[in-house]
């Protein structure tokens, strides 16, 4: 018996590409998968920066500079630090890149979807 990938994915059901990424590990035998829709359940702080971790990105790196709340809350602005940033996804979780997908040691933004293959 194989043990199977937990994968779990922060998901925007309106987005295609998320959408995307769920329908193709939901397509594989050798994962679980686990979804969060992150625009009604965000993640925790703790969570944020886990996730960050696992990727590899800052904070910023994993904004989307063209959603509202990034012009209204002035998050261009290089002074803001990274525990703002999160503070700011937290508070307006539409502001982060999506899917992410999750697994126990890395991670992976499903863009495009086939991305997500890499972390199984």
């Amino acid at each position: 018996m194989t043990n199977k990938t937990r994968v779990t994915v922060y998901h925007n059901p309106r987005c295609s590409k998320s959408r995307q990424t769920l329908g193709i590990l939901n397509s594989r035998q050798d994962c679980e998968v686990e979804v969060v829709q992150y625009l009604k359940s965000p993640p925790s702080t703790r969570q944020l920066k886990d996730i960050l971790e696992k990727l590899k990105l800052s904070a910023r790196d994993l904004l989307r500079s063209n959603e509202a709340p990034y012009k209204s809350e002035n998050l261009a602005a290089p002074e803001l630090t990274e525990d703002e940033l999160i503070a700011a996804m937290i508070e307006h979780p539409i502001l982060m890149q999506r899917p992410i997908a999750v697994s126990e040691t890395t991670a992976v933004i499903g863009r495009p979807p086939e991305q997500v293959l890499t972390i199984l």
